[in-house]
């Protein structure tokens, strides 16, 4: 029964998570938080693409603003 949970920590440690070690050995900060600058890119374009839909809906007036929106309220 060890040997499965060995081999699953195997696969992740040795497999799986490797990338991350290589990153992590490298001596130069930017290259080694280059993952986390993708991150943050991708989160940024994330969010302007939804500001921009909040404000094509709020333009075309298809946003309900009343205070009983939502059931909850």
């Amino acid at each position: 029964m060890n040997t499965i949970f060995y081999g699953i920590e195997d696969l992740f440690v040795n497999v799986l998570l490797a990338p991350f070690d290589a990153l992590r050995a490298m001596e130069s900060w930017w290259g080694a938080n280059s993952l986390n600058w993708i991150f943050i890119f991708i989160g940024f374009v994330a969010f302007i693409y939804w500001m921009l839909q909040l404000k094509k809906f709020n333009d075309n007036g298809e946003e309900n603003k009343e205070v009983s929106a939502h059931s909850y309220l």
